[in-house]
């Protein structure tokens, strides 16, 4: 399995079989999102999609998805499903908390989140958008994967590591609109059981942004991102003594293959 992250939240996941799933789409305000994929071979190369939640920060790249390739597939939690159904998005899969989708290399089950959702809430008032989710990813023959989404820290994720065993966590660990460093080093602790740990939910600085420009902007717009900038380094200090689970920090763009 090869995972690339392509923001701070937004992770893409190649399987053996050459399925790419990319996870929350978020485009053109993304200070991480490497030039170079904003095309039509990229988009056109998603096999799968899978929403978290409605923030912006989320779903905002998915209108623009969607142009390029209408009929991909797209799960999401229920509220949210029903709303993009009703704005005639066509490939929309409705699945709920404990729900699993199965599309032949991989089954994907949406477990718990601790967090809000809501949806268009930078265009108009908040549209309530169901409850926020992570994902269990039991790839054939390979990792699986638990992609925290957007959470504060939760004793729940000792029941998805009992569960579902995986090997692989992506966690949020960047503070202010979900857990922090301290907070989801706690998780790797005592409530998971991974063998590798890959911080999310941290912004690029401007050093490490893949524009500059975006990344000013969405700091014009959105300053509280500025105290989630480069918190990913804070996460593996916390851990560097750790010798159950090996942290591993990817810059935006970046694509590792994790070998089973």
């Amino acid at each position: 399995m090869r995972i690339q992250r392509l923001g701070h939240a937004m992770y893409l996941l190649k399987s053996k079989e050459e399925k790419n799933y990319l996870i929350d789409p978020f485009f053109d305000m993304n200070p991480g999102f490497p030039v170079e994929y904003n095309q039509e071979d990229f988009y056109q190369s998603i096999d799968g999609l899978f929403l978290t939640h409605g923030h912006f920060d989320h779903t905002s790249g998915l209108a623009k998805l969607v142009e390029h390739q209408p009929d991909v597939l797209i799960v999401a939690q229920y509220e949210l499903a029903m709303i993009l159904l009703q704005q005639g998005i066509k490939n929309v899969l409705p699945i709920n908390l404990g729900g699993s989708v199965s599309l032949g290399d991989v089954t994907a089950t949406m477990v718990q989140a601790k967090h809000t959702s809501s949806y268009r809430e930078t265009e108009n008032s908040p549209m309530y958008a169901g409850e926020a989710a992570g994902y269990i990813f039991d790839f054939t023959d390979d990792y699986t994967l638990y992609f925290s989404g957007d959470t504060a820290l939760m004793y729940d994720m000792k029941l998805i590591q009992d569960v579902y065993q995986p090997e692989i966590a992506i966690l949020s660990s960047a503070g202010q609109l979900t857990m922090g460093p301290k907070e989801a080093a706690y998780a790797v602790k005592h409530l998971l059981d991974v063998k590798y740990v890959i911080p999310s939910h941290s912004f690029p600085s401007n050093e490490t942004a893949t524009s500059k420009e975006t990344l000013t902007n969405l700091l014009q717009a959105f300053p509280i991102v500025e105290n989630m900038i480069d918190r990913d380094s804070e996460f593996g200090e916390l851990l560097k003594d750790y010798e159950g689970t090996e942290v591993v920090i990817m810059a935006y763009g970046q694509e590792k293959t994790f070998q089973k």
